[in-house]
């Protein structure tokens, strides 16, 4: 039997597997979220695979929590948001061909608008529309994930809007 240590050296079974468990049955979603945020699907992998490591790292506080999904969601955002401020992102720009997704009636249109429109938000402005109209978290879960006050959730959201509106609706900006 694979026994891990915890803090205080109590054990606890099949650390491994449960971490195995819960990444594996939340992967797809998390994906989905990871590749809102940065719009290549191999940085989207890159992404993820950061994020699992660290909350490999955290597993045993994370395994007892009420909503580990939220922590990993928060950890996912977090790299994401830490990336965006390296030097790295500002000097290499990978852009590629947005993948055809199949899904039943959708607005082609649309859903092509959006993800033309959703990469050029700033960094704070994408991750706050994303957990909050994609993930569908309240202001107030999205400010703890983001680790700020729930009004400059509020302000990024209208900010982000914003943009959005005049991405996707030229003539919004001679009104």
């Amino acid at each position: 039997m694979d026994y891990q240590p915890l803090k205080g050296g109590l054990l606890r079974p099949r650390r491994d597997e449960e971490f195995a468990e819960f990444v594996t049955a939340r992967m797809t979603a998390l994906r989905k979220v990871a590749y809102l945020l940065c719009q290549d699907w191999d940085r989207t992998d890159d992404l993820v695979q950061s994020a699992v490591t660290r909350l490999y790292a955290h597993w045993d506080r994370a395994a007892v929590m009420d909503h580990p999904e939220a922590y990993f969601r928060t950890i996912l955002v977090r790299e994401y948001l830490t990336e965006r401020r390296s030097g790295w992102a500002r000097r290499v720009n990978a852009n590629g061909v947005l993948p055809e997704v199949v899904a039943s009636n959708p607005d082609y249109d649309a859903v092509l608008d959006l993800r033309t429109a959703l990469p050029r938000l700033p960094p704070r402005q994408r991750a706050t529309l994303v957990l909050r109209f994609y993930c569908d978290l309240s202001v107030d879960e999205t400010a703890r994930l983001l680790g700020c006050t729930p009004g400059t959730v509020k302000s990024q959201t209208a900010k982000g809007m914003n943009s959005l509106r005049l991405l996707l609706d030229p003539a919004a900006r001679g009104s």
